[in-house]
Order: structure tokens, then C-alpha cells, then sequence
């Protein structure tokens, strides 16, 4: 919807809540110009994976947008400027200037957050950081199994984040998680009050270099025997990278603070409902087999590697999102995620389609569905 449009719209919705009053109309518009009034926004990353959808919502938002990026991938979206440079050691394209809002998408390393808060600290208003739930403590560090579902409180903007280990000193290396949640503090102290956080979990769609969600939509749309992991029930959270992206988008756009889960989608999510939802996309013929634990154990089919996005029993399948819903995270339809994103992976070149990068090869799944069908049969003889 163009700001325009916009405006309209709102001002009719007004006079049929009864705001009549001329006066008070010229408030409401005044609020919703002031609201919508272009700023110039700094995105650090820009032609990765949530960079491009995120540049492109903000210019037509009409935003002034700038791009600071090593310059290996060129903007693809007009009326952007690209600035070159290295998060770790080469800032000076952006010395000297001044931003209404930071978008800091593709900080891997907390040093880079120092060096980019201390150089933009008094030349920007607001700064965003895309963090991750992985900033929690407890996120584990690899993708085990664990038999029984997560019965634990849900994840919570206020529940503890990770520490550095013992004896780390600043400028040393960390790990992801950590890294994540010292940059969140590093963030805050030189933007005090003036920080927003947004801490997503799989963030899916097209565009996606992992395949991690990519894989269902393109193995259910094969069709046939489909295997599924344990009986269905286990939580799964992903997020559309356009909600994400447009949603941090208005945030800086209407100069909101504070930290926020962008987990999804709105409600709780089983595999069962995602594999179906997915299904939905498709026209194929599927049928789902669904494998217990035990027996995917026995046969090292390994959660998040070779079943994407499955994690059992895992706390950050269980992230609150609450609090982001109402400060306007909104979610489009699972089947529009799932079609989009098999759009988008017809399009890749054939070596990328032939050749996903998660996810069971089928030669394997074929052999795993084999040996469950022989097991079953030889119970029925039993």
C-alpha cells in the first residue's frame, strides 16, 4: 500500500470509528505523516540473504537507503548507494555521515558491532541490531537427539542470554551465541535507549543459501513416500524473511526500542502442521511416513541435518513472540512461503537444484523407508 493510499485509508477509517471532528482528523494525519516521513537508513549488508527483501520494503516505503558491503555483490535494487568496506578493519566510507537509523543485519563477529557503534554512536538516532535466539543461554551447541518434547517455560524476551566463557578476555573469538549476546550489551552502551533488538530464529523463503526449509517444499513436491521424523507433534518455529525483514523495516520507521523474538509464526507450529501447510503448495501426491526417534537413532537420521528445521525437544522451538506481534510483526500464509520459495528454487541454476545443501539425498531416504517397511513387516509375521 502506497503512503498515499495509506493516508486515505486511515482518514475513512477515522470518520467511521467517529473521529469527525476536523480537528481531530488533522491530528490523526499529522501523526501518521510524521510516522511515514522518509528517513535515511545505513543497512550493514545488503546482497545476502535478508539484505536484498529488507532494502528493497524500505525503498518502497520511499526511504533514503545506503548499503555498506566488501563489494563483492552489487544492489540489484535501484536508487540504492553502495558503500565499500570491512566490518573488521575498513570504516571509512562511512566516516563523516550521518543516518537517521542503523540496520546492523550481518554482524557475525561482536568487534565489528564495537567498531561500528563507537564510529556512528553520535552521527545516528537509532540502532538496530538483528541478533538471534541463539543469544539465549541453554541454546546447545549441537542437534542430538532428545526423546521427549520441550515442557519447559517458553523462551521469553527476559530469560537469561549466554556468557562469554570463563576467562575471556575482550578481542578474543566466541562462539556464535555468545558473540551474538555480548554485541546485543555492546549495542546498548553506546546507543542507551536508543537500541532495538531483534532476535529471529530459522528465518526462511527465498533466498535462502541453507535449504534448510527449502527441502520440504521441493521433496514434497516430487510426491510419493515421504519420510517424516517421529510422530509429528514436535514445535517448529520459522519465519518468513520477508515478514522479518519488512516488519524491522517499520520498526526503525516509526522509531520503536526495546528487544523483541522475531520468531513465528503467530501461532504454535507442530512439524506436522508445518509438512501439511507446506503441502499445500503443491498438487502432488504424498504421503507421509512418520518414523519414531528410535528407529531414526538406530539409522543415524540426524535432527536439523538430514530432517531440516526438526529439532526434538530442543527450548528455541519454544520462543514467545508475543511481545513482537504487538509491536507489529505480522506473518503471510505458510503456503504462500512454501509456493515462493519453489518459485524461487526452479529459478537457481541446476547444479543448486540437483544439489540442496540439507536434507536426506534420496537414494538415502529410499533406503530408510525400505528398512522401516521391512521392520514393520517382520513384526506383522511376529
Amino acid at each position: 500500500m502506497n503512503r498515499r493510499l495509506f493516508l486515505s485509508s486511515a482518514m475513512g477509517a477515522g470518520v467511521a470509528l467517529g473521529a469527525s471532528s476536523p480537528l481531530v482528523m488533522a491530528q490523526s494525519t499529522a501523526r501518521l505523516a510524521e510516522k511515514s516521513r522518509p528517513k535515511r537508513l545505513l543497512i550493514l549488508g545488503g546482497t545476502g540473504f535478508i539484505g536484498p527483501p529488507m532494502v528493497r520494503y524500505a525503498v518502497e516505503r520511499g526511504h533514503e537507503v545506503t548499503i555498506f558491503t566488501r563489494g563483492r555483490s552489487a544492489s540489484a535494487i535501484a536508487g540504492v548507494e553502495q558503500l565499500v568496506g570491512d566490518r573488521a578493519n575498513d570504516l571509512d566510507a562511512l566516516k563523516g555521515r550521518t543516518w537517521d537509523a542503523v540496520l546492523d543485519n550481518n554482524a557475525r563477529d561482536y568487534r565489528w558491532v564495537q567498531l561500528t557503534t563507537n564510529l556512528l554512536k553520535d552521527k545516528v538516532e537509532q540502532y538496530l541490531f538483528v541478533s538471534s535466539i541463539s543469544a539465549y543461554a541453554g541454546e546447545s551447541t549441537g542437534y542430538e537427539f532428545v526423546d521427549n518434547a520441550y515442557q519447559g517455560p517458553p523462551i521469553k524476551v527476559g530469560s537469561p542470554l549466554a556468557s562469554p566463557p570463563a576467562g575471556f578476555q575482550m578481542g578474543e573469538e566466541l562462539p556464535y551465541g555468545p558473540t551474538k549476546a555480548l554485541s546485543e550489551k555492546i549495542a546498548e552502551s553506546a546507543f542507551p535507549g536508543r537500541t532495538t533488538i531483534v532476535r529471529p530464529g530459522f528465518i526462511v523463503g527465498p533466498g535462502d543459501p541453507t535449504d534448510r526449509f527449502t527441502y520440504w517444499p521441493v521433496r514434497i513436491e516430487k510426491g510419493g513416500e515421504v519420510l517424516a521424523p517421529g510422530d509429528g507433534s514436535d514445535p517448529v518455529q520459522i519465519i518468513d524473511v520477508r515478514d522479518l525483514t519488512e516488519w524491522i523495516v517499520r520498526l526503525v520507521e516509526n522509531g520503536t526500542y526495546g528487544a523483541y523474538n522475531g520468531a513465528g509464526i503467530g501461532s504454535p507450529l507442530s512439524m506436522a502442521e508445518m509438512l501439511h501447510g507446506i503441502r499445500a503448495a503443491t498438487s502432488s501426491a504424498v504421503n507421509f511416513s512418520w518414523l519414531p526417534i528410535p528407529f531414526l537413532r538406530e539409522h543415524r537420521v540426524e535432527p536439523y541435518s538430514d530432517m531440516p528445521i526438526w529439532i526434538p525437544g530442543d527450548p528455541m522451538s519454544a520462543v514467545d513472540n508475543s511481545l513482537a506481534m504487538r509491536a507489529g510483526l505480522t506473518f503471510r500464509p505458510l503456503a504462500v512461503t512454501a509456493a515462493d520459495t519453489l518459485a524461487w528454487h526452479k529459478s537457481r541454476p541446476a547444479e543448486a537444484q540437483a544439489k540442496l545443501r540439507t536434507g536426506l539425498k534420496p537414494e538415502r531416504e529410499k533406503e530408510v523407508l525400505a528398512l522401516w517397511h521391512q521392520q514393520a513387516m517382520s513384526r506383522q509375521e511376529s
